[in-house]
């Protein structure tokens, strides 16, 4: 082979070798995991939820509070188990930035955020005024509902620091976007939105009593929760769950703007009180151990006693007792009514719970004329409280399963209902069995 073949022999094994590295280092190149390598900075938290209205301690009870009144935010926080979860409603989906705004009394602690199944953890130093630290994104692909968790890891002080806001910001906030932003009602924002149904009745009747039913399905009888059955004008009758250990039944009758409300009568058992707080009466209540699944019926007769006043008497029946228990009787004064605005209601009365949600069942409602006509009703207009009216929070629906309108509020669900929605639900024909004349009194 002369030089110029040896040459040209060369060039093609030298361009082959160089050919395969370069096919070789592209296939390595295009397996190696695409990153972000771009951080988010203070500069993308450009809107701030309030831990005074929309978070709450969700696992270890002591070591951390929410203040939901004046210096609102996260203190008095010593416990490293804790955690604080803060809820929003997010309208886009797409990247979402969480930091935290809050200072750290004295020391270094360093705090997890975890969202979306991503954690990002925060240095936090220096004491007063409170500053704005970055934590990281997620990709939010559902508008809705977005929990994140607040946990300290480490700390040098006896306190972990005092948080005030969550910090969030990207496209997925920038539509839609719904918390708790009304300072002045903190505390009834993290109560949750309380919920009506408000029963129609033909017009031209005097009703003299009103009987209605309540089942609460298993896992929605929450510490904190009223399923109030016989609501009317003056005052209301259903059920409670007060602690882990302790159930009532409660009938209660407010006070007219002259005068006040007096016990009558009451049954074996049952304690009265004067109430105050959200308006002042007077007030029955039964420690009464009811449960899940079972079907409760709760009956009311209201009727002017013809010197000025009206007599308002209520009966609670469990399928348990097999019979009529008495509550009481209240007088109240400067009053001439039968049954006005009947309605039933779902509320939560402790707010530190209201992150759990609760679900009941209303039924059979009916009202008997003074003439001793039972009329069923079947149409209800359900309404929310203003924490629903003002867009605080939107974990609320009612409306009619297997023939029976429900309520369910709490636990920063999606599917909300809207307000003044109208339900109908079908009708059974058939009176409460129960014999007026031998109600016990006693």
């Amino acid at each position: 082979m002369n030089v110029i073949g040896k040459l040209v022999l060369l060039t093609a094994v030298l361009c082959s070798f160089v050919f395969s590295c370069k096919k070789e280092e592209v296939a390595t190149a295009t397996e190696k995991p695409v990153t972000d390598t771009i951080p988010g900075t203070v500069a993308d938290l450009t809107k701030a939820v309030p831990i005074g209205g929309n978070s709450f301690v969700t696992n270890g009870a002591t070591g951390a509070a929410i203040y939901d009144g004046s210096n609102f935010g996260l203190r008095d926080w010593t416990n490293l188990s804790a955690i604080v979860s803060t809820y929003f409603k997010i309208g886009a989906a797409g990247k979402l930035h969480l930091g935290l705004k809050g200072y750290v009394t004295t020391g270094t602690s360093v705090v997890r955020l975890t969202a979306n199944g991503k954690s990002f953890d925060i240095t936090m130093t220096g004491a007063a005024p409170a500053k704005v630290y970055y934590g990281g994104a997620v990709d939010i692909n559902t508008p809705g509902y977005v929990k994140v968790d607040i946990q300290a890891l480490s700390k040098t002080a006896t306190y972990i620091g005092n948080m005030t806001d969550l910090m969030i910001g990207g496209p997925a906030s920038t539509t839609g976007l719904i918390y708790a932003s009304d300072s002045a009602n903190f505390y009834w924002s993290r109560r949750g939105p309380s919920i009506h149904l408000n029963h129609s009745l033909p017009a031209g009747n005097s009703y003299e009593w009103m009987y209605s039913e309540v089942n609460v399905p298993a896992g929605q009888d929450v510490i904190g929760s009223y399923y109030m059955a016989n609501g009317f004008g003056e005052g209301y009758f259903g059920m409670q769950v007060n602690s882990a250990t302790e159930r009532k039944i409660l009938f209660s009758v407010w006070d007219p703007s002259n005068g006040s409300t007096v016990l009558v009568s009451k049954g074996a058992d049952v304690i009265d009180a004067n109430f105050g707080g959200e308006g002042t009466g007077g007030k029955s209540n039964l420690l009464f151990n009811w449960v899940t699944g079972n079907t409760y019926r709760f009956l009311t007769r209201i009727k002017p006693d013809g010197a000025g006043n009206t007599l308002y008497a209520s009966w609670f029946y469990a399928p348990e007792l097999g019979k009529w228990k008495y509550m009481a009787t209240f007088k109240r004064p400067n009053t001439a009514t039968y049954v006005s605005a009947p309605y039933s209601f779902l509320e939560n009365f402790i707010n530190t719970n209201g992150y759990l949600g609760r679900k009941a069942y209303f039924s059979n409602v009916w009202e008997r004329t003074t003439t001793g006509s039972w009329i069923e009703s079947v149409s209800t207009k359900f309404t929310v409280d203003n924490s629903g009216n003002s867009n605080q929070r939107k974990d609320y629906k009612g409306g009619v399963e297997n023939g029976k309108f429900f309520l369910q509020n709490g636990g920063f669900f999606n599917d909300f209902v809207q307000q003044n929605s109208t339900f109908t639900r079908p009708a059974t024909g058939t009176p409460p069995d129960v014999d007026l004349t031998t109600l016990p009194t006693n």
